[in-house]
């Protein structure tokens, strides 16, 4: 199907182009959130009537986006879950969680500007994009973690799970005897010293 572009679509154009894109993505997405209008000859002239005003309110809208941008600058959200020793989250973050979790920290966000390709399933820091805009975008840091205390650890670059996993590594230990039989472990020379002390008691 070929639309008129009514502002920039990523990926397809600016406003006023004449794109070709499948049947469902207009019917779905572009047409419903007037993004677009179908490419007959009525439709032409309506938007080369109203050109300049769609260009100018676009103008405006992106504007206040910039504005709007600046209140971004180095802006980052904690949430903390529940996970497995691995790290796999008890579900995962999705779009609802991040939006919830950006109004709590002061930004104003719709769940159509939030850019998530699929969500979140383990623990660790994210680059989340938001599309203030169709020609304004921001990046927001997520930390994902179990606690406060790994979500600051993981915010001052420390990973978190490779720590863990040294940390278990480190912990295991084996007690060694040097005089026990190869493949022995000290418990096992412990039951054979035993049972050779009864032997000698008994012969004796």
């Amino acid at each position: 199907m070929d639309v008129i572009l009514l502002e920039r679509v990523e990926k397809l154009g600016a406003i006023g182009d004449v794109v070709k894109v499948k049947d469902g993505f207009a019917r779905n997405f572009l047409l419903p959130n007037k993004k677009a209008l179908r490419a007959n000859e009525a439709n032409r002239k309506v938007f080369e009537a109203n050109r300049a005003k769609i260009e100018a309110d676009n103008a405006s809208r992106r504007s206040d986006a910039e504005k709007d941008a600046k209140s971004y600058d180095d802006a980052s959200v904690t949430l903390i879950r529940q996970s497995s020793n691995t790290g796999q989250l008890y579900g995962s973050v999705a779009v609802r969680d991040l939006v919830e979790a950006m109004e709590a920290a002061g930004h104003k966000v719709s769940k159509s500007q939030i850019v998530l390709a699929k969500p979140i399933k383990a623990i660790g820091l994210y680059d989340v994009k938001v599309q203030l805009h169709p020609e304004v975008a921001v990046t927001v840091k997520v930390n994902v973690a179990r606690s406060p205390e790994e979500a600051e650890m993981q915010a001052s670059g420390v990973d978190v799970m490779a720590a863990m996993f040294e940390k278990d590594e480190a912990g295991f230990t084996e007690d060694f005897d040097p005089n026990a039989e190869p493949g022995a472990t000290a418990e096992v020379k412990v039951v054979a010293d035993a049972t050779e002390a009864t032997e000698d008691n008994a012969e004796a």
